[in-house]
């Protein structure tokens, strides 16, 4: 009876690691069948594009009108942060009289990277500290009023 008591509880404790293993698949944004979007044709017009595939996650309105479906899905491992598997988005442009003009897929690997956070404009007083600067203004006492 011990024997098969360790035996549970050692499969259990080497089972445990492995618990937490498991992928975890989400997907987020405009879910749209292909067989939908073959519906749309040159011509068909802004109620009858949202009637078939629904109101577009964003709207252009430079350089003509444009609606885009965008939908993303996501695995998470574990722990280990999201990693974005696939991410697709349908375009569909229309012209001047709101009629669909053209259809286009765009996928992962379409997309371009954009570091928007890292670029920082440097200015004179940053690369000291605030005593460093007070020390400074009291050496140079030209600067004072």
């Amino acid at each position: 009876m011990k024997n098969r008591l360790r035996g549970i509880l050692l499969a259990g404790t080497l089972a445990l690691p492995l618990g937490g293993c498991f992928t975890t698949t989400l997907q987020h944004g405009s879910v749209l069948s292909t067989d939908r979007v073959r519906e749309i044709q040159v011509g068909s017009s802004r109620e009858q594009v949202e009637l078939l595939l629904g109101s577009p996650s964003t709207v252009s309105r430079l350089g003509g009108d444009a609606y885009y479906y965008i939908s993303q899905t996501n695995e998470t491992t574990a722990f280990f942060s999201p990693e974005v598997v696939e991410r697709r988005v349908v375009a569909i442009y229309f012209d001047e009289d709101g009629f669909v003009r053209d259809t286009a897929y765009y996928s992962l690997e379409d997309g371009k990277v954009i570091d928007i956070l890292t670029r920082k404009t440097r200015t004179g007083g940053s690369d000291y500290g605030f005593l460093t600067q007070i020390l400074r203004g009291a050496k140079n006492p030209s600067l004072n009023l």
